[in-house]
């Protein structure tokens, strides 16, 4: 069957694209955005890829078009495709009806933290030798793909987005996948283009807790008053609560203020059994420390043990885009982070100051987002870089607000809407032992490699 994918380089998507290889498909698929690291391994999986989207790229016409959730009316492929009746689905609804049946689906949901819980689970399995399944939002290092079908009676991992299904389905994508284990990691206001409130982004994580079998499990984080709000809706499914209060079944206690080591600790109400462990590993933040707390949780409802989890955690790499030093130069970092929501920005930008007091935090930061381009959060984007020592803020065209307000009641914090003069900005200020800490959820116009050519240029003169 030939599946042309509409919007192929979204995370979601390209990692469907893959899927759909590995099952046999020939597949292409279109994009007006094509910029690695998603095209990249489309490429490499023998991909065909077509930048823009015209009706032209119909030709010859598909078995099937899966359509990405970000394209709507008025988009020359879309209107050449409802014109054409070839049928179409999305593509959360293909990978439920194509992957999924028969599989043990684990979703991890919440407004941060998703891709990484996801990958951090798939690696357990993948250590404890059970061969998972997974489809990710980003690329696991471990792994160097973002999605495989993995052994048939694997469990399979999806990371689980709250975001809608496709014009023609408003519903958050999640609904799809009825999982048998749902983890809902955190919950706060986010995708302000669909949503407009918090409240209508409980109505959906409810539907998700919805259709958790009886015989499943739902693993919620502990002091997190949205999601207390979810369940009072009603629950049908056993909940371990994660977290730091004492009478969550998974509890989290750091050894050290970077969290780069700290214990678990499983009371089983059940057999009332305690077991626990000791994770010391490369990353920081306690917000990884609760992901990986989530992670551990899963992996032992499918059989993982405890302390051989911990262990393992010790060689996890985290997924591309997620405090990924991308090089370094005269003992300069230049760290990549998918971080663009305030909440995000500011666990980032903490646990990086809690792993090297040294030198300083330079951030350069791009609002990309639809909430952030809306600007339903940028009074507390002040707050979110409390932690760093400079601040370059990029204000693209697509933004909707003048960051010049957010700029002047700031300190040590600069606008600018030319990208070379960021960059000359930020390497002109930048010293040995000092991380330029880059957080965007795009490409952000290749800033990261031009900062590192600007710095060796600056080396070499």
């Amino acid at each position: 069957m030939h599946l042309h994918i509409i919007g192929i380089c979204g995370t979601f998507m390209g990692s469907l694209a893959l899927l759909a290889r590995e099952l046999g498909h020939q597949v292409s698929g279109s994009d007006g955005n094509v910029y690695p690291p998603m095209s990249t391994q489309l490429e490499e999986a023998g991909i065909s890829l077509m930048e823009g989207y015209q009706a032209a790229n119909l030709q010859p016409a598909p078995d099937l078009v899966v359509v990405g959730n970000a394209l709507s009316r008025g988009n020359d492929e879309v209107e050449a495709l409802l014109n054409s009746g070839v049928p179409y689905t999305s593509g959360a609804q293909w990978l439920a009806e194509h992957v999924l049946p028969g599989r043990r689906v684990i979703a991890v949901a919440g407004t941060h933290g998703k891709t990484t819980t996801a990958s951090l689970l798939a690696w357990l399995l993948e250590s404890a030798g059970v061969s998972p399944g997974f489809l990710i939002g980003g690329v696991p290092r471990n792994f160097n793909v973002s999605a495989r079908l993995g052994a048939p009676d694997a469990p399979f991992v999806v990371e689980a987005d709250e975001y809608d299904t496709a014009f023609f389905d408003k519903r958050s994508k999640f609904v799809h996948y009825r999982p048998h284990i749902a983890v809902l990691n955190n919950l706060e206001f986010d995708h302000a283009d669909i949503f407009p409130d918090l409240a209508a982004i409980e109505r959906q994580f409810h539907h998700l807790v919805r259709t958790v079998p009886s015989h499943g499990r739902l693993l919620v984080a502990d002091r997190q008053p949205a999601l207390e709000r979810v369940l009072s809706q009603g629950v049908w499914t056993p909940v371990d609560y994660l977290g730091d209060h004492p009478d969550s079944a998974w509890q989290l206690r750091l050894e050290r203020p970077d969290a780069s080591r700290f214990q678990v600790i499983y009371r089983d109400s059940a057999t009332a059994r305690e077991e626990d462990g000791v994770v010391e590993w490369v990353l920081t933040g306690e917000y990884n420390a609760r992901n990986a707390l989530a992670a551990l949780a899963a992996a032992r409802l499918c059989g993982v043990d405890l302390a051989r989890g911990c262990a393992a955690l010790a060689r996890f790499e985290t997924p591309r885009r997620r405090q990924e030093v991308r090089g370094e130069v005269s003992g300069i970092q230049v760290i990549d982070d998918f971080a663009h929501h305030p909440t995000a920005i500011a666990a980032t930008l903490q646990g990086l100051r809690a792993a090297t007091p040294k030198g300083r935090l330079l951030a350069v930061i791009e609002p990309r987002s639809n909430t952030m381009r809306l600007g339903a959060l940028r009074d507390r984007l002040s707050e979110s870089v409390a932690e760093a020592d400079a601040v370059f803020w990029f204000q693209p065209p697509t933004v909707a607000w003048s960051m010049e307000t957010l700029v002047d009641n700031l300190a040590h914090s600069t606008l600018y809407d030319d990208i070379d003069a960021l960059v000359n900005a930020v390497v002109t200020q930048a010293s040995p032992q000092d991380r330029i800490v880059v957080m965007s959820n795009g490409s952000f116009e290749g800033v990261h490699e031009r900062l590192l050519t600007a710095l060796m240029a600056k080396e070499g003169a």
